[in-house]
This record gives structure tokens, sequence and C-alpha cells, in this order.
């Protein structure tokens, strides 16, 4: 399995948000650092065949981004997630299992094995208007493993969740990660730090820093905040 990025670009504008960024991503937790505007969010949604990039190439396996079995490989969870407040969880799992193409006699025991996953098997039959802002995140994850994704990609996934609640997501995403791409973007450190095999580190919509940390390289969040040192 391998997720192709060819010299991808995107500018809004004049302001150029991912800059000729190539990239080959195989099996793993690849967390993706960067400062407010380094330009991770348009990064994951040109992944996520959200927008179109200006230039380059995306490819999972050979499958072009906007196809349909790009989409049907691909679970996403983006910052702002929209719900609806009058569904249960397990009646909101199971209208985004239909919109995913999930077959019915699948999709009731899948959405009740990841409401379980997520620490949700309680309160699956209370109505979204009652969760925690915690509780809505841990929903937005599960539906993001509905159809079992090939490549998972989650923006800002952590925020909201308390100490163990991120522990326990960090423990499902390293499990997620043996089999499959996963990329994660997150202000906390100490999440990538715990799960990530490959850093990813943006800047001005460049990447300026790939691989692995090791810990001999010192502190990461250490190294992180000297290069965005001048843009604070």
């Amino acid at each position: 399995m391998e997720l192709i990025l060819d010299r991808l670009s995107k500018q809004y504008h004049n302001k150029i948000a991912v800059d000729c960024i190539s990239l080959r991503l195989r099996k793993g937790v690849y967390g993706l650092l960067g400062a407010n505007g380094a330009g991770k969010t348009t990064l994951m949604r040109l992944i996520c065949g959200i927008l179109k990039p200006d230039s380059g190439i995306i490819a999972l396996d050979g499958m072009d981004a906007a196809s349909e079995e790009y989409r049907a490989r691909l679970g996403y969870l983006p910052q702002d997630f929209g719900y609806y407040p009058e569904f249960t969880g397990l009646d909101f799992l199971l209208y985004m299992s239909a919109l995913k193409g999930l077959p019915k006699s699948q999709a009731r025991r899948r959405a009740k094995d990841l409401l379980e996953v997520v620490g949700l098997k309680e309160e699956g039959r209370k109505k979204i208007k009652t969760y925690s802002g915690g509780m809505k995140q841990r929903l937005g994850i599960a539906q993001a493993l509905l159809n079992r994704p090939q490549l998972l990609v989650l923006d800002e996934p952590t925020a909201g969740l308390d100490p163990k609640e991120r522990v326990r997501f960090r423990n499902l995403i390293a499990e997620v990660g043996k089999e499959n791409i996963v990329i994660l973007s997150t202000h906390i450190i100490s999440d990538i730090e715990y799960i990530a095999d490959c850093i990813l580190m943006m800047k001005e919509g460049r990447l300026i820093y790939q691989g692995q940390w090791q810990e001999g390289q010192g502190e990461l969040e250490e190294f992180y905040l000297e290069q965005f040192e001048e843009q604070e």
C-alpha cells in the first residue's frame, strides 16, 4: 500500500498554501505538525479530495484522489465535524454508514463495535446534543473508521479529549497504523511523539522536516518551537 503525492501545489489568491510537496507514504502513523497557516489543513483536504490541487498528483495504489475507489478506502475526521444533535450516536453512525455505502447487514454491527471501541457503548442511544465535546470527538473518530479505511486522515482529533481519552485514542490509532496509512495533525506534540512512526513538519506551505524522531535528537517540542519562533 502506498500513497503518492507528486509535486502537489495549491494557491489561494496571493498565498501559496501547499508548495510543490512530494511524498511517498506506506503503512504507519504520520504526525503532521506546523503552526496555524502552515498549510496542514489544505494538504489534508487535498489528500481527501475535498480540494483540487492546482498542480500535482495524489494517488493511492494507483487510484486518483478524485475516483470513487480512492474515496471508498478513505476515512476523514475534519477539525470542525458536523453533527445532527437530534440523532443518537448509533443513529448517526448508521446514517454515515449509508452515506459510505456499507451494507445494512454489516452497518449495525460495525457501528456498535465502534461505539464500544471509542468508549461510547452506554451512550450510543442518547442524543448527540447531550454529549460533551470529548464524546462528540470520539463519535467523530468512530465515523472515520466505519468503512475500515486504508487511508485515515485526522485533523486535530484529540481536541476536547481529557488525558485518559487521549491515551485510549493513541492506542487505537497506533493499532490502525499497523496495517494502514494514518495522517494525524495536532498541536499536542506529545500525541505525535508517542505514536507517530514518521514526523512531517510544514512551514509556509513546504515540508521542512520528514523522518523518524529519535531520542538522541532531543525534545521534539523544543525543535518544533524553534522552527516557528520567527512566525510567533
